[in-house]
């Protein structure tokens, strides 16, 4: 085993001699750590403590912010994501995204644009192109037995510390109040 961490370390380093000539920024490169398949586009600025696990691709001029963990996932250009950010298997991050600080990503597809900039849960869903989801938003998507999913249309707000519970839709450019527990399709 020791041999083998002594063989990682080597790949570590020269996988992240290569992505730097490539274009990559990394602060402390040896904080980072990829994965056979990580992509990285030119441009993309990584900052301290970063994980790659399997099957993530990040566009070019994309930001990762420290201590974040990334596992398949597709960030897209110009995408901001951090610090302390976790995207699971199906993340797929469009043009611009903001994903903040202690918000977790999982199965969702998300438009150019759209933010989640604190505190967040977005599990099984699809959020719209400029969509803003509030601090401490959550959606609810399995019940015990089933994971449903949760659609919010393009431009629309939903406000801090609110629970949305799948299966729903809520509507382009529509407004949630913060706080609100949301059971039925909001148009």
């Amino acid at each position: 085993r020791d041999q083998l961490a002594v063989a990682e370390a080597i790949w570590q380093a020269r996988r992240r001699r290569e992505l730097m000539q490539d274009g990559v920024t990394m602060i402390a490169p040896e904080t980072v750590f990829l994965s056979f398949d990580t992509v990285i586009g030119r441009d993309v600025v990584i900052e301290p403590n970063v994980f790659f696990a399997p099957g993530v691709s990040v566009g070019e001029g994309a930001e990762i912010k420290a201590n974040c963990h990334l596992e398949g996932a597709s960030i897209g250009p110009g995408a901001r994501i951090g610090p302390f950010a976790r995207l699971r298997p199906g993340a797929k991050l469009g043009e611009d995204v903001h994903i903040g600080n202690f918000v977790e990503v999982k199965n969702v597809d998300m438009g150019a644009g759209a933010k989640a900039n604190h505190l967040a849960y977005l599990g099984d869903g699809s959020v719209g192109a400029k969509a803003n989801i509030g601090a401490g938003t959550i959606f609810c998507n399995y019940d015990g037995f089933n994971k449903s999913r949760t659609e919010i249309g393009p431009e629309a707000f939903v406000g801090s510390n609110s629970s949305l519970v799948a299966p729903v839709r809520i509507g382009a450019g529509a407004f949630i109040g913060s706080g609100s527990v949301i059971t039925k399709d909001v148009a």
